[in-house]
């Protein structure tokens, strides 16, 4: 009886265990999360958004290297998932709520619900489109990402000497802004193409090593320019996608006209 039903789990699939180094990564990830709300909850805003960009380097790690090792697995992606809703979901809404968005009021605990529930929605539509979607492109602003502008403006602010408390109205409307861009359809370069083991151009070498270069002169200017950056990429490509689609579409009715 006891064979009979062990034949039956191996046939249908169910394996016991679980891969030890990518859920590892996974969990440091989580534990950057946890710890930055509790840093946030203490008032040292700046570690907290430290502690999320940690997470998000880490969260890149994780799945990168169940690829490269062959250990992915629906256990580790679920537990993936439920990570980034704490280290970018639940860690930057407490943080930029605490930091920014508390003197607004009813407009600003709004703002960091809104931006926790945009991440979780962004989060369930990425797993159930993972395999129906073009993997060079995002379907909205990725997470970590949103997370990482988040703590980018904290570092910013304490790198120009506003290290306290702060009540700017273009943050609450950032918060407002990466919550509807976490939800849209807005396209956004993945980065999947970029594999470290295959051979790439000696220029992106190049450009790699001079980008760490000005990273490590100014950490906290540049880190707030990429991420800016990439959450604007997203609308201002989108826009320039329809621009020409709509300009060939005029040149093809206009050779049918003629």
């Amino acid at each position: 009886m006891i064979d009979e039903n062990l034949k039956t789990k191996q046939k249908s699939g169910i394996k016991r265990g679980i891969y030890l180094l990518p859920n590892l990564i996974t969990s440091a990830s989580l534990f950057g999360g946890f710890y930055s709300i509790i840093a946030s909850l203490d008032g040292e805003f700046d570690k907290a958004a430290i502690a999320i960009l940690i997470s998000a380097v880490l969260d890149g790690l994780d799945g990168r290297i169940a690829r490269l090792t062959k250990s992915t697995s629906k256990f580790g992606v679920e537990y993936d998932s439920l990570a980034d809703l704490i280290a970018f979901g639940l860690a930057p809404g407490i943080l930029i709520f605490t930091w920014a968005l508390r003197s607004f009021d009813r407009y600003g605990w709004l703002a960091a619900f809104l931006y926790v529930v945009c991440g979780a929605l962004r989060l369930a539509r990425f797993n159930i489109q993972i395999n129906t979607i073009e993997s060079k492109r995002f379907n909205g602003l990725p997470i970590p990402a949103a997370a990482s502008l988040v703590a980018a403006t904290v570092l910013i602010f304490y790198h120009f000497g506003y290290e306290d408390i702060t009540k700017h109205i273009t943050i609450l409307i950032m918060v407002y802004a990466l919550a509807f861009l976490m939800v849209s359809n807005v396209k956004y370069y993945s980065f999947k193409e970029l594999n470290p083991t295959q051979r790439m151009p000696f220029r992106l070498l190049v450009g790699l090593i001079f980008l760490l270069i000005v990273i490590a002169a100014e950490p906290q200017v540049m880190f707030f320019v990429l991420t800016l950056g990439y959450a604007l990429s997203g609308p201002i490509t989108t826009l320039w996608d329809r621009g020409a689609k709509k300009v060939v579409s005029q040149q093809e009715l206009h050779h049918k006209e003629r």
